[in-house]
């Protein structure tokens, strides 16, 4: 088999839990895909709250392995670690932020700053509405450093039929901005 990709993904503890859980499952199916799991406490309560209390042993299952919120040391947290890249989803405005100005109090941040500076691909489903000003300055400060803004829309021109459609889309929509070789979530057509 080719080369595996570890690929980290953090859960934070916005409104879309469901996103972040398909993302897992989509990288899990995949082979040639190592998921490497950072889930903040936040994001534990909103993932029983929206997607069910047996969400959180599912991805642990799923995940090549988990690491503790408060583990800074852990092998993620550092470049010398071969990721090919990480994916925030969904993305709070709290981790936004932290992310786009440094302030590495936990893995889940630490993990994101060192795709910034590795030159690694990092995507950020900012999940907040509406956005005011000092949220859009610090999506730009993310972007500025090298992160992907991705809010998770919905492509209504695919004419969704569920939410189900609506989350798959946006999962794959953000596994495939990370353009890893080999690894492409197939594109959805549901039309009506």
């Amino acid at each position: 088999m080719s080369e595996r990709h570890n690929v980290v993904v953090g859960i934070s503890g916005a409104s879309g839990a469901a996103i972040g859980v398909r993302i897992v499952e989509r990288l899990a199916e995949n082979p040639r895909c190592a998921v490497h799991l950072v889930v903040s406490p936040a994001a534990e309560r909103t993932l029983a709250e929206e997607v069910g209390a047996e969400a959180l042993a599912r991805l642990r299952a799923l995940a090549a392995r988990t690491y503790g919120h408060a583990d800074i040391g852990a092998a993620v947290a550092s470049g010398s670690f071969p990721v090919a890249g990480m994916i925030v989803a969904p993305c709070s405005i709290r981790t936004l932020s932290a992310v786009a100005y440094g302030q590495l109090d936990n893995l889940l941040v630490r993990a994101a700053d060192v795709q910034i500076k590795e030159r690694r691909r990092l995507v950020l489903l900012v999940r907040e509405s509406p956005l005011h000003l000092g949220h859009l300055r610090a999506m730009t400060q993310a972007a500025e450093i090298g992160a992907i803004i991705a809010p998770p829309l919905p492509a209504f021109y695919l004419k969704p039929r569920s939410l189900d459609d609506v989350v798959e889309q946006i999962a794959c929509r953000a596994i495939n901005l990370l353009d890893l070789p080999g690894v492409r979530a197939p594109a959805q057509v549901w039309g009506g």
